[in-house]
């Protein structure tokens, strides 16, 4: 419990329930949904993961995890998250070995 008069009580942000949220993301798998949220928590930006499943009146049809962020974070929120999501250009996802030099002969 905070003490009255305490400073560091004073620095301890208070969550505002009439907050507008926005969804950023929407993913059917949870693990995804969670490597976003890291991504979003990185760049500083506070974010809600929800189960779709809670809120069907608001996103009928949607299954899965929503990612809800602050109406004022929305448009960085979604530019870190198609900047964390980009697959690498130029780099195949299969290693490749070559063989320098022929292996010697037995005999």
């Amino acid at each position: 419990m905070a003490e009255p008069g305490n400073p560091a009580a004073d620095t301890q942000p208070h969550p505002d329930p009439n907050e507008k949220l926005v969804k950023v993301f929407d993913s059917e798998q949870e693990p995804e949904a969670l490597v976003v949220k890291g991504l979003l928590d990185s760049a500083g930006i506070d974010s809600d993961l929800t189960s779709a499943s809670l809120v069907q009146d608001a996103f009928p049809g949607l299954g899965g995890m929503i990612l809800l962020v602050r109406e004022e974070d929305a448009e960085t929120a979604r530019r870190v998250i198609a900047e964390g999501l980009q697959s690498p250009r130029d780099e195949d996802e299969t290693a490749e070995i070559a063989i320098i030099e022929e292996p010697p002969q037995k005999g």
